[in-house]
């Protein structure tokens, strides 16, 4: 995989999304269309599944410039929708599946019939060995030429990915307020993270847009 960047958006205390029926609102219109710039370099855009039932993201590009760019360079309007399932249960008529860009389904082998079955119409659905975690995601994906790959989240994916070092890039998009509920999801959960002077990233810029600090930082030793 050429580039694996994972982006995320949290509060000062570190949480992804609050608690309730709506979804937190942790962007700003600047940051948003730098984010959209991001989605419409890759080749694809992933996501896991509690995150694709409770946001249904559509995971477009949603601006026109940024929609000529792609089109100039011969590519989809939209990169590949992906989205990592252990059971197979997602609604075939959400929004994750009726709008943007082709979809894949990646799920756990013993389900791999039954989500064909409920899924197949809409998504190309393929299976992944129990406990492959990240390596095995990007092993997939690599089958179907995706070379650039966006982790858009939640808490579980970004987790795997950050605990694997299988990335390249991280860009950190921080709001200036505090969510301060303790069973919130947040950036990442207990994992075994890389850490020393030998693993720390490096940061290559801090950014203000609109009312969000936006962290880019760099990878030295990603593990793919």
């Amino acid at each position: 995989m050429e580039q694996v960047h994972l982006s995320v958006c949290m509060s000062l205390d570190g949480h992804i999304d609050a608690l309730g029926c709506r979804p937190l609102v942790l962007s700003s219109e600047e940051d948003c269309h730098d984010m959209h710039a991001l989605r419409a370099e890759c080749d694809a855009i992933l996501v896991g599944a509690a995150t694709a039932r409770r946001d249904q993201p559509r995971l477009t590009v949603r601006y026109e410039e940024l929609l000529h760019r792609r089109r100039e360079r011969g590519l989809p309007d939209h990169p590949l929708k992906v989205v990592v399932t252990h059971t197979g249960a997602l609604d075939p008529a959400s929004g994750f599946f009726t709008c943007g860009g082709d979809r894949v389904v990646l799920c756990n082998e013993h389900v791999l019939a039954d989500t064909r079955d409920r899924l197949g119409r809409v998504a190309t659905v393929m299976g992944l060995d129990h406990g492959s975690g990240a390596p095995g995601i990007l092993a997939r994906l690599s089958t179907l030429g995706v070379r650039r790959l966006l982790v858009e989240g939640g808490s579980q994916i970004l987790t795997q990915f950050l605990a694997a070092g299988a990335f390249h890039h991280l860009r950190m998009a921080i709001a200036p307020f505090l969510v301060g509920q303790e069973a919130a999801p947040r950036l990442a959960g207990p994992g075994l993270f890389p850490h020393g002077p030998d693993n720390r990233l490096e940061i290559r810029s801090t950014r203000l847009l609109g009312n969000i600090c936006v962290i880019d930082m760099h990878n030295p030793a990603p593990r793919l």
